[in-house]
């Protein structure tokens, strides 16, 4: 039996449920600023999200719609640089804002973690501008071991290297550690690195199979306030509607 030592957090969805109102809405404001006429509605961002990051994204959708991109390699991954970095700036400025809040039981559980001992980290496909702006900022408070954002790794999710670099950094086992993630492509990357994980869900996730997660719930939940549902355990859990750190202790040391 392995004691559970480390957690290992996804950000975008999970910490913060940036995607619709955050990161949706700074590429549209970007898209504007630099003089182009389209955006991004809920339902074509929901559909591009199946792409982990934004340049990524942007590429994929600019090659389909056959705009701006001039075919020149080296220009086209100049360009989205570019574009992305001005996106970054708007977002960055939403968080600093507080127009995007932590999501219910983050701080909370964070806080218990680190109370019980257990070490934390960030591992995310979001630029490392707006990740550290988070985690200095809004999470300041809260002892993250490390930050692993951008393109700190060449393959992003669902490839799973992002998070074998995060066994590395912390020099822990695979089955020391679990991941809080909230899409399918997220979990994929943790299985693939031999973690286990716990999913909670957001109105872009809610729909995909997450069923390689050992826990899914619609939130973490708060003792005051937002409760979570819980829509799938591999084993037994009592679940009130606040996920707590000694549950995912017990759940995942035995």
């Amino acid at each position: 039996m392995s004691e559970l030592k480390a957690i290992f957090w996804d950000q975008d969805g999970v910490i913060i449920d940036t995607e619709k109102d955050g990161h949706r809405v700074a590429f549209n404001k970007m898209f504007k600023d630099v003089g182009h006429d389209f955006e991004w509605s809920v339902e074509t961002y929901g559909e591009l999200l199946a792409i982990s990051g934004g340049k990524e994204r942007m590429r994929h959708y600019f090659t389909e719609k056959g705009i701006i991109l001039e075919g020149d390699p080296e220009k086209d991954a100049e360009l989205l640089l570019t574009l992305h970095k001005k996106k970054t700036a708007i977002f960055v400025e939403m968080v600093v804002s507080g127009i995007l809040p932590l999501r219910a039981g983050v701080k909370r559980l964070m806080k218990e973690a680190m109370e019980a001992g257990l070490r934390l980290g960030v591992c995310t496909t979001a630029n490392e501008r707006s990740a550290n702006a988070i985690a200095k900022g809004m999470l300041g408070e809260i002892d993250l071991e490390f930050v692993l954002a951008g393109d700190v790794v060449s393959k992003k999710k669902p490839d799973p290297e992002i998070y074998l670099l995060a066994l590395e950094r912390s020099g822990l086992a695979a089955e020391e550690c679990i991941v809080i993630e909230d899409s399918h492509n997220g979990i994929l990357a943790a299985k693939a690195a031999g973690l286990r994980a716990v999913a909670t869900t957001n109105i872009y996730t809610e729909n995909e199979d997450l069923s390689d997660a050992s826990i899914v719930v619609t939130s973490l939940g708060d003792p005051d306030g937002e409760k979570g549902v819980l829509k799938e355990s591999h084993k037994a859990l009592e679940f009130d509607g606040v996920l707590h750190v000694d549950q995912l202790i017990k759940y995942f040391s035995s």
